[in-house]
């Protein structure tokens, strides 16, 4: 019987008990199988039958709440246990092939105890989580028995005197520790929750985290085994497939890891260093981090630290493999080091590691964990620095809410810095943190490296080691060296982009001037300069690249070389490919060191300026300067929180916020009831000691309408603001009213409208100043929310506000109502518009002070009329509200209840009307003389057709056009509309996973034919080579088959056979330095071309785009939006110009090196083959359901990243509002929320990252373990199964980069896409069907025109806008065409351009169809002035003559004739001064002016002037229409006209109504006619 239990070797009495029944070592063993046979009975049936009655009632996440104590102890002495079952096993097999016949008690009760172990766990597992505490009794009464029975075993081993030296002993000592410990466990369990032996079991309650559902990130709930593997991802990253990740799928964050949470960890640590004597040193941000989340920095360095250790296992397993793979033939099975007793075999430790099979499976193991705690790792540091991003941005927020107003307005702390320090600096820190345990533990992996290298190879490692640490400062050289050239090319890209947007915002003017190509070179100069920039960077990214592939090449090759020749012991394959593996380890942490120490250089720069950002001024510090000042009133102390009594110190206490609504402020009931706030002699400043105002008393009577009135610059406005306490004061109070007690009980907005008047009277929200700014200031949400502004939403109070402020027909036009988003991210309202909405949400606020500041400054007339009857006097003088008013407009004077005359910063008179009138008669006259002069202008403002409606027009233009393009929208939208469509299921996935190999190839050709061959060729040969140096290596190893070691043994050497040995030997080392150098060759050529691969793809993209952009119809610009085209030459041409090339670089590499080590194991051990095909199946997979996954997670990263940083810089601009409205703790929330949604989809994107790389990492593994298995079965020469092993080994680290590359390429190529989209844009016509010699020079001399049933269309797929004219014009006639909104006016005007669609009929100019000339003629040969006036950045003379072609003297000519001569020349630099953007350095009027003038330069006979009048003042528009009746005397001059009045003198006047030309005759004759539509505009207009 070949298999029996005990054995039956010819002489044993193994089944004797002569000696007691406990001295016989099988029975022994067989007790030992009780407890597990036990285990297995009782779990069973309860894990299969289970259990229906889930006694936790609360409803929680199943499966993840952890709630015995000593969990994780459990968990890690349970896989501990696992770990030495497996050794047990391993010995006894090993054991049981020395002896005769097969003894199962050797290995099957460990085998038992390992099932018995895992099925431990299980159990455990579904009674934690079903919360079932008195079923725990089983697994206590078996790590009692299981304890007991291991006892015995170790006490009769230690009778027989075995000892530490026997394996067996230390296994079953190690297993007795480990139940006794597991045994206590339970023990505490039972202490602890008492389910059984107590009376009253403990009660628990699940962790809030878990009870909130809307929690879904797991990671601290979940087990260890799941938190190993992130299993929990695993539903999430399925369920991607079907459909996409949104924000509702991913939930909220933990408790823990919110930004609230750890700002006040980060805090209290930052406070704390506060309390030392010396108040002024300003605490150090380093050891807040350290204090707040240093033991998380920790516990990951201990993590990476064993990896580390862990990652030195694989080489030596190989070196063993390899090396008893080569002796395994001579070793005897006589010389055995063990021993028998108990008729059993006991081997000695080092006798189990010669096994091949054991190093097999030990270098799985060990790869497996290895690879578990480096992710684990990865996963704590990214978690910590993401806390740590959230902490620092809450306190970069909570200090910008509490800025001194000075700070800001003088320019101390910029807008630009502190959208800096949040979009930069604090990701600075975070990265920082990311990379922080490689700062401590590469050092550790260099110096083990070295010394096993030396070990191996003694002192010519030593030299290969040299190799490296000598290119190592090269490579830190290189990586500084690229973080300046990138600043430079930033730079230059900034440039270009400024000019861009130029371009396109100008688009219209440059197409009707024929100037588009000029400024287009313009870009493309610049575009050079980036470019040159950019090929250093590539240059530099290559030799980066080079030097990490080629430094292992030429340490390996110093190593071997020097060895062959003073080493005097043969190369052995098991030394050569151990040292192999090792040079492999040690690259990486050299190669990232450069990094990680620029990174650390770059954090201690960051810390720095956040250190002085969290140093600098707070708003109410100089209140506290002197003693003297009274405190019951607390000017600047508006911000105090309840609670906190203590004064703000100089630098500012960092007090902060029980996050609720601050308490009012101490107010001192005032003498007078009547007086809302008043002002006692103050002195207040901006900051410098000089005051701004000075000596200041005034009061302001409640429930009336205060106005404040002067010169321009008089210090109003910093009235207000000093009121409010945003300015410094020097000296002086400023007392607020105390409302009577009765007035305050209620508090708490009421939207319930039928409560009577006085609850109405006691609601209102006494805490808060609703303050209008000057500049107005928007949010980025809707119209309805910046209104609102958080107070509850009550209609007919919105709907009273909207009307007041005349609103309405504006909200009419927006595409979405009131819904809209506006600010920065959505529709650009004018300035009119924006005031309008500003002043609206402080009609809203339900607060009893109301500031306004010069809201009429961007209104027309009508407007300021209508807001001051319906608004200010009727909204809120009937609610009784207190209105302090600044404003120019002296006519509004005798509304006003109490007036306060400011000049110089002082108050000149303060009073009611009549007051003045008596006592001031001089300045009662000056404002009477100002108000005669504004009623004029009023009545000019009459007749124009107003600026609102002007306004409003520009904004139905935006969406007419818009909305007509719906049907062509965004590609991403047509995209996601067609998935919207596929319901089943199988087409979306399958789309959502393919890769766009189109969009590669696109960009492929964009790179040029010869680039892509160069590149693939020299890829493959390089790798080639590489496994050619490894092939060669194991051949030169293995070449010498009897090897030192045993050679006395078996030859009697003469002398002379030795030296040709060692020639031999020496033989394979020219080849081998060949290979080395060619590879080496090689590295350099392929870093090459990806770079400029890349670089060249980059050129050609944006050239395309640029010049199809540039000659793409009027049209296009109208239905794409303008900041949709910008995101094409920003952001995407940034992917294309950066990213795309080092992530296609990254990813062919470790494609190919993965390819290749396929390749070798399966040349050295074919049967691997058969293993690989589930392996490639289960590959796959991973990644199919990864890259979908990521893509999501990867755009939500960025689109929640955009609203964090727009709410940090809009908080900055508009602070004195938000802390006049007294709104900060709501703005902090946002600020928190923000930060969490962002912070939560990062961390599930670096948690999906962990989840492939645990996954690819632990099939590298398998892989290593097959190819391990099939190379000791097989019969290949030992050098080879070295390769084959060496190239297992390297796979692992590759293949979760070829997923990660694949998954980053992907959203790379879809601004590739983008951009494509865009180059497939129809370009306007440039040739014309004549060709340019047949067009006299001088056309068109006389400027004649014929227009012949003439119907135009913006697109072929609308309605035509003018429908067949027909009309002549006379040489050097005035034209006027008038017309309603809407009519076709302004299409006629680039119908003359042949801007718009001419379907039927044509124009004719001098004899010639304008249809049939190149674009280019056509319109350089006509002059226009646009309605907007455009100037472009630059000097006066490119905007007047951007090609050069004209004389100084024409230019001052020109200039002299827009009034505008003696401008220029008073300016430094005459026509060569700067123009700024936008020409932003002029008046309005100015720069119509300018186009005046840009349009005589151009001596044309025809002159089209569009609405050039509506955006400019009475003086300019006098200027403009008496040059045009002198200098365009002799010249045909054709005026669209928004006001009737301008066109009166007009030798001819067509009028338009939708699209058809109604009537044609002089201005005279059309007024005659008593029924005329020219007429009835007249009067309409008077």
């Amino acid at each position: 019987m070949a298999l029996s239990f005990c054995g039956n070797d010819r002489d044993s009495n193994a089944y004797s008990v002569d000696n007691g029944v406990l001295d016989n070592g099988c029975f022994v063993d067989a007790l030992n199988l009780v407890p597990h046979v036990f285990l297995l009975f009782i779990t069973f049936p309860i894990l299969f039958i289970g259990w229906g009655s889930q006694s936790s009632k609360v409803q929680i996440h199943h499966n993840t709440w952890l709630h015995f104590p000593g969990h994780n102890m459990r968990w890690i002495l349970t896989f501990t246990l696992l770990f030495v079952h497996v050794c047990e096993i391993a010995e006894g097999i090993v054991s049981n092939t020395q002896m005769e016949s097969n003894h199962l008690h050797l290995f099957m009760p460990a085998f038992m105890g390992f099932i018995a172990a895992t099925t431990s766990v299980v159990y455990y597992h579904n009674i934690e989580t079903a919360n079932f505490p008195k079923l725990l009794l089983a697994l206590f009464i078996y790590w009692i028995l299981a304890f007991i029975t291991k006892m015995i075993k170790l006490w009769k081993f230690a009778e027989a005197s075995l000892g530490v030296q026997h394996l067996r002993f230390c296994i079953t000592a190690l297993l007795v520790v480990l139940y006794g410990l597991l045994m206590a466990v339970e023990i505490n369990v039972i202490r602890v929750r008492k389910y059984v032996f107590f009376a009253n079991p403990q009660r628990v309650k699940p962790p809030e985290d878990l009870q909130d559902l809307g929690v879904r990130f797991l990671q601290p709930f979940v087990n260890l085994l799941s938190k190993a593997t992130y299993w929990w991802m695993n539903p999430l990253i399925i369920g991607a497939h079907k459909r996409p990740i949104e924000l509702k799928k991913i939930g909220k964050l933990p408790i823990a890891m919110r930004a609230l949470t750890n700002y006040l960890r980060l805090k209290d640590s930052y406070e704390e260093q506060r309390n030392t004597e010396d108040p002024e040193k300003s605490p150090s941000i380093w050891k807040s981090m350290y204090r707040a989340f240093g033991g998380s920095i920790l516990l990951s360095s201990t993590f990476r630290y064993m990896a580390d250790l862990l990652g030195f296992a694989g080489p030596l397993c190989i070196s063993g493999i390899v090396e008893h793979l080569h002796n395994s033939t001579e070793i005897d099975r006589t010389n055995k080091t063990g021993n028998m007793t108990f008729g059993v075999y006991f081997m000695s430790s080092t006798e189990l590691l010669q096994n091949t099979s054991v190093l097999a499976v030990l270098l799985f193991l060990a790869l497996v964990l290895q690879r578990t705690f480096l992710q684990a790792s990865y996963y704590v540091t990214i978690e910590t620095g993401i806390n740590l991003r959230g902490a620092l941005l809450a306190m970069i927020y909570n200090k910008i809410l509490r800025l001194s107003t000075s700070n800001m307005s003088m320019g101390e702390m910029t807008l630009g810095q502190i959208n800096n320090l949040v979009a930069i600096e604090t990701n600075q820190l975070m990265w920082f943190l990311f990379l922080c345990p490689n700062l401590w533990a590469m050092p550790v992996q260099i110096i083990m490296g070295v010394i096993l290298l030396y070990y191996l190879l003694g002192n010519s490692a030593l030299i290969g080691a040299g190799v490296i640490l000598l290119l190592a400062p090269v490579q830190y050289l290189i990586a500084t060296k690229l973080a300046d050239i990138q600043k430079s090319t930033l730079d230059y890209s900034t440039d270009r982009l400024k000019k861009t947007t130029e371009i396109l915002k100008g688009i219209k003017l440059l197409k009707l001037y024929a100037w588009e190509n000029i400024f287009c070179d313009r870009v493309e100069e610049t575009r050079g300069k980036e470019l040159t920039s950019l090929k250093t960077f590539a240059l530099h990214t290559s030799m980066s690249i080079f030097m990490n592939a080629a430094i292992p090449i030429a340490a390996v090759l110093a190593t071997f070389v020097t060895h062959a020749y003073i080493e005097e012991d043969r190369l052995s394959p098991a030394k050569a490919f151990a040292s192999l593996a090792l040079f492999h380890i040690l690259v990486t942490p050299l190669f990232l060191l450069s990094t990680v120490v620029r990174f650390a250089v770059k954090a201690l720069v960051s810390v720095q300026k956040l250190s002085e950002f969290l140093q600098s001024d707070e708003i109410g510090d100089d209140s506290w300067r002197n003693g003297d000042m009274c405190m019951s009133l607390e000017v600047g102390k508006k911000y105090k929180y309840q609670g906190d009594t203590k004064a703000i110190n100089r630098k500012g206490r960092y007090r902060m916020d029980n996050y609720e609504q601050p308490v009012r402020r101490q107010l001192r009931p005032s003498e007078t009831e009547d007086v809302a706030v008043q002002v006692n002699d103050g002195f207040f400043t901006w900051g410098s000691n000089l005051s701004t105002l000075s000596d200041i008393n005034i009061r302001i009577p409640t429930g009336q309408l205060t106005m404040i009135v002067g010169q321009v610059g008089c210090g109003k406005s910093s009235l207000l603001l000093a009121m409010l306490g945003e300015m410094q004061t020097i000296s002086g109070k400023v007392y607020w009213s105390k409302l009577p007690d009765c007035e305050i009980l209620f508090d708490g907005n009421i939207s319930g409208h039928d409560m009577e008047l006085s609850h109405e009277e006691r609601s209102k929200n006494r805490y808060s100043v609703a303050y209008a700014t000057q500049k107005s200031w928007l949010l980025n949400a809707t119209v309805e929310e910046n209104i609102t502004f958080g107070s509850p939403f009550n209609k007919q109070r919105y709907k009273a506000v909207i009307d007041a402020c005349s609103l309405q027909p504006d909200i009419d036009l927006l595409p979405f109502g009131d819904q809209t988003e506006i600010g920065e991210r959505g529709i650009n309202l004018s300035g009119g518009q924006r005031q309008r909405i500003c002043v609206a949400r402080a009609l809203y606020q339900n607060t009893n002070i109301v500031f306004l500041d010069d809201p009429f400054s961007a209104l027309d007339i009508h407007l300021s009329d209508h807001l001051m009857q319906e608004g200010i006097l009727k909204f809120l003088q009937d609610d009784k509200r207190t209105v302090v008013l600044v404003t120019h407009k002296l006519q509004y004077l005798i509304h006003a209840d109490w007036i306060i005359a400011m000049k110089d910063g002082s108050v000149l008179r303060e009073g009611t009307l009549k007051d003045i009138q008596t006592h001031d008669v001089e300045l009662y006259e000056h404002w009477k003389t100002l108000m005669n002069r504004q009623d004029q202008e009023l009545e000019k403002d009459t007749d124009l057709e107003s600026q609102t409606t002007l306004e409003r027009k520009t904004l139905r233009r935006a969406f007419y056009s818009r909305e007509a393009k719906n049907h062509v929208d965004d590609e991403d939208e047509e995209e996601e509309v067609e998935e919207e469509d596929d319901d089943n299921m199988s087409t979306t996935t399958s789309r959502r996973s393919k890769i766009p190999w189109k969009m590669c190839c696109c960009y492929l050709s964009s790179g040029g034919f010869l680039m892509v061959f160069l590149m693939v060729s020299s890829k493959l040969a390089k790798h080639s080579v590489m496994v050619a140096i490894d092939y060669w290596l194991a051949a030169w190893t293995s070449s010498n088959p009897h090897n030192q070691s045993f050679v006395n043994s078996s030859f009697n050497h003469t002398l002379n056979d030795d030296a040709t040995q060692i020639a031999e030997h020496r033989s394979y080392v020219p080849v081998f330095i060949i290979l080395c150098a060619a590879a080496i060759a090689l590295c350099l050529i392929t870093s090459l071309t990806v770079e400029f691969l890349g670089v060249a793809a980059a050129t050609n993209l944006h050239h395309n785009l640029l010049n199809k952009i540039i000659h793409a119809p009027i049209r296009f610009f109208d239905v794409t939006p303008l900041g949709q085209i910008l995101n094409r030459f920003s952001a995407d041409t940034n992917i294309i110009d950066q990213h795309i090339p080092p992530t296609l670089e990254s990813l062919t590499r470790s494609t190919l090196l993965c390819l290749s080590a396929i390749g070798v194991i399966a040349f050295v051990t074919p049967a691997f083959l058969i293993a690989l095909v589930p392996l490639a199946v289960a590959f796959y997979f991973i990644q199919k359901y990864f890259r979908v996954a990521s893509k999501d997670l990867q755009e939500l990263d960025d689109s929640t990243q955009l609203p964090l940083l727009c709410h940090f810089s809009e908080t900055a601009e508009g602070l004195t509002t938000i802390r006049a409205f007294r709104h900060e703790a709501r703005f902090k929330q946002r600020m928190l929320e923000l930060t969490d949604t962002n912070n939560t989809a990062y961390l599930f994107l670096s948690a999906a990252n962990r989840w492939l790389e645990v996954r690819t990492d632990y099939l590298g593994a398998v892989i290593v373990l097959t190819a391990a298995v099939a190379a000791i079965w097989s019969t290949s020469p030992s050098g080879l199964v070295g390769l084959g092993l060496t190239y297992a080994l390297t796979l692992t680290n590759y293949l979760n980069w070829v997923v990660r590359n694949l998954a980053d390429l992907e959203v790379q190529m879809a601004a590739v896409k983008k951009v494509n989209s865009f180059l497939s844009t129809e370009s306007e016509n440039y040739e014309g069907s004549m060709d340019v010699s047949q067009v006299p020079e001088d056309w068109p001399q006389h400027g004649e025109i014929t227009i012949h049933d003439l119907c135009v269309r913006y697109d072929s797929m609308l309605k035509p806008v003018l429908k067949h004219v027909n009309a002549h014009i006379n040489p050097g006639q005035k034209v006027g065409i008038c017309g309603r909104t809407g009519s076709g006016k302004s299409s006629l005007s680039l119908a003359f351009f042949n801007m718009v669609d001419v379907f039927e009929g044509k124009i004719v100019i001098d004899g010639i169809d304008i249809c049939k000339l190149p674009l280019q003629t056509l319109r350089s040969r006509l002059s226009i002035i646009l309605q907007d006036p455009v100037l472009f950045s630059g000097s006066i003379r490119l905007n007047l003559d951007p090609e050069r072609t004209c004389t100084d003297d024409r230019l001052w000519e020109a200039l002299e004739i827009a009034q505008l001569k003696n401008m220029v020349k008073a300016l430094p630099g005459g026509l060569d001064a700067v123009v700024t953007e936008g020409g932003e350095n002029f008046s309005v009027g100015q720069r119509q002016l300018f186009c005046l003038a840009r349009a005589f330069v151009r001596k044309s006979s025809i002159l089209i002037m569009d609405e050039a009048t509506a955006s400019i003042d009475m003086a300019t528009e006098n200027i403009l229409q008496k040059v045009v009746m002198t200098a365009f005397a002799d010249r045909t001059v054709v005026t669209i006209a928004h006001l009737v009045s301008s066109i009166l003198e007009a030798e001819q006047v067509l009028v338009f109504s939708s699209g058809i030309l109604v009537e044609n005759d002089s201005a005279i004759n059309l007024l005659a006619q008593e029924d005329s539509l020219f007429g009835i505009l007249v009067r309409t207009h008077k």
